[in-house]
């Protein structure tokens, strides 16, 4: 090498050198630079891709990407992205920013949206201010947009304008006093409802789209509402035969009931003479003192026979003065649910309503549920419904689960028959609605829906298709269904990494992925097409692949009766695919630790792939760690695993101050990119940034031993990262939130190896917690305490087993806490009640040990104001530099903050 190309080499080395010198550490202050990707929208034809960039704090910016030619547009404010079905026209809505929104909300003034329409091929554009909903047809020519109503018009008035635009001809019209409006999905008409001034012209109407002419449906001076099509939930195969019927409901509200007296109305062949049908309260089997109620949607059947809509009882309303009256709740013992769960769900039970159809054909109503079988589902059968009664299993302690005995409604009588008691795990009917399978002890039960047979459709497997690791104890689910295929012979289900194709007369049971389990990959079937209802096993299909090991993911192809054949698997996450409707294209995304989920395009082989957004260029900037899996075992023998997260500047063969951080089975992130987000979580990426390492490990529990199981794992692998020589022995700290934060809390009592401990709304005492609620569901913790996530087994109360609750519980312990630690919880918690935090600082500072509360007025079980998620982030990261690093205390660590020094309370 000649003097010249030797100073040019050492030249850029240096440049090299000093770049990654200037990288800096990850600081709380950064995290607004860093955006997520929502809204991800590809075009139908595959040519287009728009997406939202959403930054921390920030406003959301709308991108417009041209693939072909490359070309990018962005869009100050936009949000909700979509293209007409043609992949002609683009459509979003703009919004004032937030600080101008949270000007005008404080001013009680409206927040005004604008939608607006893009041509791709031109530069034609189009809006409407005040828009509150907009739609293509599903041919690609015309763009509708229903508007707020005026400010000034009546408040009892729910009519606005329809602005309806003609894409072919560039011409809008509008139509006055608009509620609902519903494209048929051929595209051949549009319906709408009228709701105007003093119910003048009220009605549904029904605009033909090829000739713009209108046609009155019924008109009164009456409500209509919940207008639908018979081929809202059609699938495109069945358009051009459909689209033909129209159900809505008519009624008026009458003051001194609660209920609106509604009538249902059918109207049928639509392209001739239309014919009106109508169903009322009084009409033959409908039950006295009933409504046809319009807190329930309508639809109809797969066939267009009939509609399915609800019934609910009326009421008289009862006008009482509250100060006259006593506000108590009367908790009683024989209450199916207990009164907190009562009032958390008056507004769904309130509005419940009873199942029923109406027969077009015959005019024939036919009730489906009552009292004694609330829930009746829907379905594509043509003759029966699935019912479900819980009432006989009801009790505080299900958890996770929901049993109930099984029955078959046939909607033409009504008739029911029950064909299975005590069904735990349910799996759902085929997408004919002609077999309904479920779990049945360890078996699979197929029930023949027409000839009411059941058949064990597992028995030839040589497996059982129960998750027998399922971590919690109770009966333990399956592992689900992947599909029912096409030839309508057999079912496909998962095992734990394979999938097994079961034939419904139940005489054959195939392994079809063969490889999963010798592996330890885990197939599933993936579907890119919302279209396709069935399997088609003569065609190969694409599976997604997960290592169990190996944390690869991917993708492979099967074919029947051969092994699966990877398309692509690789060290990184992938994420779900999205297919262009109308090409060969899938858009996806890919990460890493490092790597943001970016976007990526490529045809149906993941080949030729290519990155089409790049939300975070600004990483590039910043000291960043990297990952490694880390395998170990605890004193119990079994083998885990865990993600380890090596500081940026890490140095083989010197240890790092390290934190764990723990819920249940983690080692599934170890791709997950670290993203730096407002939150009550400590952020990977920025404690690897400042030199720390992360350890993330999986936790198998023991029935019986929440605490001692996770303190085994935790602290074996520990002592595995020291003798590996990447921790520094002294200083460890943990940190774990709710499930976690009693781990943490646990732990804490029970050694001293770790040097500081964060925990975050931890269920703290479990004889108190085991009789608390949930504030946000009202049920009582029994449930999660027995069979659930705490799992100390069914029947295993306070009471009986005294000794196993003391042994597990934090507060039983904590004379023995010799580590410095701080609590964060919320005051609103509605999963651990606030007190939980309390009890377990009370008692450590009675004891006179060292702990800080961080306590958040009006806070959930996570913190949602911003401000509080940066300081909390701010405070616990101090908090750890402090402990694990040695830096210098900060006062409010030190001395506290006294309550008329504290800063939220000298603001205005």
């Amino acid at each position: 090498m000649n003097l010249k190309n030797y100073l040019l080499t050492l030249i850029f080395l240096l440049c090299i050198d000093k770049g990654f010198a200037q990288k800096k550490p990850l600081q709380l202050e950064d995290y607004s630079k860093w955006s997520r990707i929502v809204s991800p929208t590809p075009s139908p034809d595959g040519n287009w891709f728009a997406y939202a960039l959403r930054p921390n704090g920030g406003d959301d910016t709308l991108h417009l990407k041209s693939l072909q030619p490359e070309d990018l547009q962005v869009i100050p404010f936009g949000s909700s992205p979509t293209f007409s079905e043609n992949s002609k026209f683009f459509a979003y809505y703009t919004n004032p920013n937030k600080a101008e929104t949270e000007k005008l909300r404080k001013a009680k003034k409206p927040v005004i949206q604008t939608a607006h329409l893009k041509s791709l091929s031109s530069n034609h554009k189009f809006e409407v201010e005040r828009a509150r909903r907009m739609d293509f047809s599903k041919d690609g020519k015309f763009w509708v947009v229903l508007k707020e109503k005026q400010e000034n018009t009546k408040t009892e008035v729910r009519g606005a304008d329809l602005v309806l635009y003609d894409l072919t001809k560039n011409q809008a019209t509008t139509l006055g006093n608009v509620v609902e409006f519903a494209f048929n999905q051929k595209s051949t008409h549009l319906a709408y409802i009228i709701d105007a001034e003093d119910q003048i012209g009220n009605g549904v109407f029904l605009l033909d789209l090829s000739n713009m002419s209108t046609s009155i449906l019924d008109s009164d001076k009456a409500l209509y509402q919940n207008l639908t099509w018979d081929d809202s939930q059609a699938k495109k195969v069945d358009w051009s035969n459909k689209g033909n019927q129209i159900a809505v409901l008519k009624g008026n509200k009458v003051d001194s009931l609660l209920q609106q007296d509604n009538s249902l109305l059918v109207f049928s062949d639509l392209n001739n003479t239309i014919k009106k049908q109508v169903l009322t309260n009084k009409s033959a089997d409908f039950p006295s003192d009933f409504v046809i109620s319009d807190k329930s949607r309508i639809a109809f059947s797969n066939d267009g026979f009939s509609v399915t809509l609800g019934i609910k009882e009326q009421e008289v309303k009862e006008k009482i003065s509250k100060d006259t009256i006593a506000n108590v709740d009367v908790w009683h013992w024989k209450d199916d649910y207990i009164q907190s769960v009562q009032i958390v769900r008056a507004n769904r039970d309130k509005n419940f309503t009873y199942s029923a159809i109406y027969h077009i054909n015959s005019g024939k109503f036919v009730r489906l549920a009552d009292d004694n079988l609330k829930f009746v589902s829907d379905s594509k059968h043509s003759k029966y419904r699935i019912g479900r009664d819980d009432t006989p299993y009801i009790n505080d302690v299900n958890w996770g689960i929901s049993p109930a005995d099984m029955y078959r409604v046939d909607i033409a009588t009504g008739e029911r028959k029950k064909f299975e008691d005590l069904v735990i795990r349910p799996l759902g009917d085929s997408p004919d609605g002609k077999y309904y399978l479920y779990q049945k002890d360890t078996a699979l039960i197929l029930y023949n829906v027409d000839t009411d047979t059941k058949t064990n459709i597992s028995q030839k497997a040589s497996v059982i298709f129960m998750d027998m690791e399922h971590p919690y104890p109770h009966e333990n689910p399956p592992f689900g269904v992947a599909g029912w295929t096409k030839d309508g012979k057999s079912v496909i289900v998962n095992h734990k990494y394979d999938l097994w194709m079961l034939a419904l007369d139940g005489s054959k049971a195939e392994n079809i992925t063969k490889i999963g389990d010798s592996q330890e990959i885990r197939f599933r079937h993936l579907s890119l097409d919302s279209e396709e209802d069935w399997i088609d096993t003569k065609e190969p299909f694409l599976l997604t692949a997960y290592g169990e090991w190996t944390k690869k993911e991917g993708f492979y192809e099967l074919t029947i009766g051969s092994q699966p054949k990877p398309i692509v698997f690789e060290d990184m996450g992938y994420g779900r695919p999205i297919k262009a409707k109308n090409a060969n294209k899938v858009f996806f995304t890919k990460q890493t630790f490092i790597d943001f989920p970016d976007y990526y395009f490529a045809n149906l082989n993941f080949a030729n792939q290519k990155k089409i957004t790049n939300a975070n260029p600004q990483q590039s900037e910043y000291k960043w760690g990297k990952r490694k899996l880390v395998d170990f075992t605890d004193s119990r023998g079994n083998k885990l695993q865990g993600t380890l997260t090596f500081p940026a500047d890490y140095e083989e063969g010197n240890a790092y101050p390290t934190i764990f951080y723990f819920y249940e089975k983690m080692s599934d992130r170890h791709h997950q990119y670290s993203m730096p987000v407002y939150d009550d979580r400590p952020h990977f990426s920025t404690y690897a940034s400042n030199g720390y390492l992360i350890f993330m490990p999986d936790i198998v529990f023991e029935e019986g031993k929440p605490g001692t199981s996770s303190l085994d794992v935790i602290t074996s692998a520990a002592k595995e990262l020291i003798k590996l020589g990447y921790a520094d022995k002294d200083n460890i700290g943990l940190q774990g939130h709710s499930w976690g934060g009693y781990q943490t809390s646990f732990i804490l009592t029970q050694t001293d190896m770790f040097k500081c401990i964060v925990t975050g709304a931890p269920p703290t005492n479990l004889e108190s917690f085991y009789n608390n609620i949930y504030g946000s569901s009202g049920t009582v913790h029994h449930g999660i305490m027995e069979i659930g996530q705490v799992r100390m087994g069914k029947g295993v109360t306070p009471w009986t087993h005294r000794e196993i609750y003391q042994r597990e519980n934090p507060m039983h312990h904590v004379p023995n806490i010799k580590t410095p630690f701080m609590i964060l919880h919320g005051t609103a918690d509605g999963a651990v009640d606030w007190s939980q935090g309390l009890e377990l600082f009370n008692a450590a500072r009675r004891m006179g040990k060292e702990v800080i509360f961080l306590s958040y007025p009006n806070e959930g079980h996570h913190l949602a104001n911003e401000a509080n998620q940066k300081d909390f982030q701010k405070r616990m990261k101090e908090y750890f530099d402090h402990h694990l690093m040695g830096k210098t205390a900060p006062e409010w660590m030190e001395k506290g903050v006294p309550h008329l020094k504290k800063q939220y309370n000298k603001a205005d």
